[in-house]
C-alpha cells in the first residue's frame, strides 16, 4: 500500500497537502537546528529586502481591503445573506462576537495592552506625547486589522454557505478558477495557507510560554523561568486544547471564548475602577474621535516625507499588517466557521465595529492607565521595562490594589486565550489539510496537530530558534496578501452576479402567457434565434400589430401616428409614434439586438439546441432612454396589449412628474 492511499484510508487529510506541507515544517526544522545562523540570516535578508521594497504595498493593500467591505456593506450588496435566504445564524450575537474576538486577538490584547502604549510613549514617533502613543497603538490593533480578517472570512463564509463548495480557501476562487480549484491550483493555495496557519500557532505557542512562564515568576509562584518550565506550560496548554477540539468548536470554543471574554471584561473593569477612572473614561471619548480624525491619513501614510521614522514604520506597521495577513488564513477560517446565516451588513459590522471599539476600550484602560502610573507614581520605572514586554503587565497591576489576584485573573485568562487559539487552530489546520471539507476528521488528527505543534515548538524554543518560524510566517504574508487581492476580486464578481440572479424578473412576454401555444413557446425557447428569426418577428408579428393599432389610433381618435421600419440598419427595428405638440412624442420600438452565448451552454451535452456563440433578441426602446425587454414570445394580439399598457404609463406621467420633464425637453427640440 503507497503512502497516498494509506493517508486517504486512515484520515481525512488531502495526500499532496499534507505532505508538502509536512516537508516544508520539517526542513525547516532541520535548518534551524543544523544551520541556525546562515538560515535566521538568509530569512532575515528576505524580510528586510520585503519591507524595504513592499512597505507602500502592504499599507495600500490593508486600506483598499478596509475600503472594499465597507462598499460592499453599505451597497445593496449588504443585504445578501451568508446562507440561504431562509438561514439563521448557529450562534447567538454575543457568543459569535466572544468567539470570532477571543480566536482573533485575545492573546494580543493581554501581551501588548500594557506595553505598545508605552512603547510608542517612550519612541520618537510620539515623543513623550500619551496622545499619539495611544493613536498609533490603536491603528494597528483597530479597524485595518479586522479588514484583513474580514475579507477572507467574508469570502470563506460567502462560498461556503451561499454557494455551497467546501469551507476551503480554493473554494474562494471559484468564479475566476472554476472547476479548476480542485486540481493543482487549489492545493498549491491550500498548502500556502496551511504552512503560514502552522508557522504562526507554533510560534505564537512558543512566545506564549515565554511570557506565562514569565508571568508565574513575577506572582512570586516560581524562583525562575527557566526551558523546562516552559515544557511544562506548552504541554498543558496543548493537552487542554486539543481535549477541547476534540469536543467540538460549538461546545468547547463556544464555552471557553465566552468564559474568557467575561473575565476579560472583569479585569478591565477592575483597572478602570481602581486607576484614574475620571481621567480614563475622558482619555477614550478623546481617543475615540482622535483615531476617528486620523484614520485616512494614517491609512494611506508610508513615512516618505518622515525618513527618520522609516525604521519605526517598518518595525511596528509594516510587521503588523504582515503578520495580520500571515494569520488571515487561520483567523478567518474560523469567523466563517461561526458566522453561518447573517448577512454580508451584520458580518462586517460585527467583524469590523465592535472588536475595533473594544480594542480602542481595551487600550485606553491598560495603556492609559500605565502611561499615567508611569508619568506619576512610577518615575519611569514601567517606560524603562519595555524591552521585556512579557513581564509589563504584572508589573503594571503591582500599582494598583490587589495585585496579586488580578495577577492570577491575568495569568488565567491569557491561559485561556492561548488554549482557545489552538483550539480553533486546530479545527483550522484539519480543515485546510481536509481532501473533503465536509468530512469529519478522525480525533487522532487533533491529537496529531498538537504533539506536532508542541514537539516544534519545543525543539525551537530550546535552540533558540522560534525568530526563524517568525520571519518565515511574515514572508508568506507577502504572495498571501496577494492571493488575498484576487480574492477580493473573485468575492465582489460572485457578488455581483449573485444580486442579479436573485433579483431577475420574470420577463415581460410571461405576463400574457395562458398556456395557448405552449408547445411553440417552448420550441423559441429550446432555439437561439438568428438575425433572420427576428427580421421575421418584426415584420410578420411587430409590424402588423403596430399597423393595426396605428389604424385604429388614427381613425377612431383623431390622434397623430406614424411607423417607422428601419430594416436597412446594423440593428434592425419597427417603431409606433404617437405624436404630440407640447410634450415628448411617444414611442414604442423593437429592435434586433445581438447578445453572446456563454461558453459553457454552447459546450453543454445535456443542451444539444445550443450551438451558436451569438443570439439575436427582440429588445423594445422607449423615447424616455428606458431599459427595453424581450418580447419574442408574443402573439400580434399581446404585442398590441404591451404597447397599449406602455402608451397608457405615458399618459398617467403627463399629468404628474413627466409633464414638466417631457414639456420640458420638447421646448429644448423647438429652439
Amino acid at each position: 500500500m503507497s503512502m497516498f492511499s494509506f493517508i486517504r484510508q486512515k484520515s481525512s487529510f488531502n495526500p499532496v497537502v499534507i505532505s508538502t506541507t509536512l516537508l516544508s515544517v520539517l526542513s525547516l526544522l532541520a535548518a534551524t537546528l543544523l544551520v541556525p545562523e546562515a538560515t535566521q540570516n538568509m530569512l532575515d535578508l528576505a524580510k528586510t529586502a520585503i519591507f524595504k521594497h513592499f512597505s507602500w504595498f502592504y499599507i495600500l493593500i490593508v486600506s483598499v481591503f478596509l475600503l472594499f467591505l465597507i462598499l460592499v456593506s453599505l451597497g445593496n450588496l449588504g443585504s445578501i445573506k451568508l446562507g440561504s435566504d431562509e438561514e439563521e445564524p448557529e450562534f447567538s450575537f454575543m457568543s459569535w462576537l466572544a468567539m470570532l474576538f477571543a480566536a482573533g486577538m485575545g492573546v494580543g490584547l493581554m501581551f501588548f495592552g500594557v506595553a505598545e502604549p508605552l512603547s510608542h510613549f517612550t519612541s520618537p514617533i510620539s515623543n513623550g506625547n500619551a496622545q499619539s502613543a495611544m493613536l498609533h497603538t490603536f491603528f494597528h490593533w483597530g479597524i485595518h486589522a479586522w479588514a484583513v480578517y474580514g475579507v477572507i472570512a467574508l469570502a470563506l463564509a460567502y462560498f461556503g454557505f451561499r454557494y455551497k463548495l467546501p469551507l476551503a480557501l480554493r473554494s474562494c476562487f471559484y468564479p475566476l478558477l472554476k472547476d479548476k480549484i480542485n486540481g493543482g491550483f487549489g492545493d498549491a493555495i491550500d498548502v500556502m495557507a496551511l504552512v503560514a496557519t502552522l508557522f504562526g500557532i507554533i510560534t505564537t505557542l512558543g512566545f506564549g510560554a515565554a511570557q506565562m512562564s514569565s508571568g508565574l515568576q513575577q506572582i512570586g509562584w516560581i524562583a525562575e523561568s527557566n526551558f523546562g518550565l516552559q515544557i511544562a506550560v506548552i504541554v498543558v496548554v496543548m493537552s487542554l486544547a486539543v481535549i477541547s477540539a476534540v469536543s467540538g468548536v460549538g461546545k468547547g470554543v463556544k464555552i471557553l471564548s465566552e468564559t474568557n471574554l467575561v473575565l476579560a471584561a472583569s479585569l478591565m473593569l477592575f483597572v478602570l475602577v481602581s486607576g484614574p477612572t475620571l481621567y480614563l473614561l475622558s482619555a477614550f471619548s478623546d481617543n475615540l474621535g482622535f483615531y476617528l480624525s486620523n484614520l485616512v491619513e494614517l491609512s494611506f501614510k508610508t513615512y516618505t516625507y518622515e525618513p527618520d521614522n522609516t525604521s519605526w514604520f517598518s518595525g511596528w506597521t509594516i510587521l503588523y499588517w504582515a503578520w495580520w495577513c500571515s494569520w488571515a488564513p487561520f483567523v478567518g477560517l474560523f469567523i466563517a466557521r461561526i458566522s453561518k446565516g447573517r448577512t454580508i451588513r451584520e458580518f462586517v459590522f460585527g467583524v469590523l465595529a465592535v472588536p475595533s471599539v473594544f480594542s480602542i476600550l481595551w487600550f485606553t484602560v491598560f495603556g492609559n492607565s500605565a502611561i499615567w502610573l508611569d508619568t506619576h507614581v512610577a518615575d519611569g520605572a514601567l517606560a524603562a521595562m519595555t524591552g521585556s514586554p512579557e513581564t509589563l503587565l504584572f508589573a503594571f497591576l503591582d500599582y494598583l490594589p490587589l495585585s496579586a489576584i488580578s495577577s492570577v485573573v491575568a495569568l488565567i485568562i491569557i491561559a485561556l486565550f492561548f488554549i482557545t487559539s489552538a483550539d480553533s487552530g486546530i479545527y483550522v489546520l484539519n480543515n485546510i489539510a481536509s481532501r473533503d471539507k465536509g468530512m469529519a476528521a478522525p480525533k487522532w488528527q487533533a491529537v496529531m496537530w498538537g504533539v506536532l505543534m508542541s514537539a516544534v515548538a519545543i525543539a525551537l524554543l530550546g535552540s533558540g530558534g522560534l525568530g526563524v518560524l517568525q520571519t518565515m510566517t511574515l514572508i508568506t504574508a507577502l504572495p498571501f496578501a496577494v492571493l488575498m487581492l484576487l480574492m477580493a476580486f473573485s468575492l465582489w464578481k460572485a457578488l455581483v452576479n449573485d444580486k442579479k440572479y436573485f433579483s431577475a424578473k420574470i420577463t415581460p412576454t410571461s405576463i400574457f402567457w395562458t398556456g395557448e401555444r405552449w408547445k411553440e413557446r417552448l420550441e423559441q425557447m429550446l432555439n437561439h434565434s438568428q438575425e433572420g428569426d427576428i427580421r421575421s418577428f418584426l415584420k410578420y408579428t411587430a409590424l402588423p400589430a403596430m399597423r393595426e393599432l396605428s389604424s385604429e389610433m388614427s381613425s377612431e381618435y383623431g390622434l397623430s401616428t406614424q411607423i417607422n421600419v428601419m430594416f436597412d440598419q446594423s440593428e434592425p427595428a419597427v417603431e409606433l409614434v404617437v405624436e404630440k405638440a407640447t410634450v415628448r412624442n411617444f414611442v414604442y420600438g423593437i429592435k434586433s439586438v445581438e447578445q453572446e452565448v456563454a461558453e459553457q451552454l454552447v459546450e453543454e451535452d445535456y443542451l444539444p439546441h445550443i450551438r451558436k456563440t451569438q443570439t439575436y433578441l427582440p429588445i423594445t426602446y422607449f423615447a424616455d432612454g428606458r431599459t427595453g425587454y424581450d418580447v419574442r414570445y408574443m402573439s400580434r394580439e399581446e404585442l398590441i396589449a404591451d404597447i397599449l399598457k406602455q402608451y397608457e404609463r405615458y399618459l398617467s406621467l403627463l399629468g404628474n412628474v413627466g409633464q414638466e420633464m417631457m414639456a420640458h425637453e420638447q421646448s429644448e427640440l423647438a429652439e
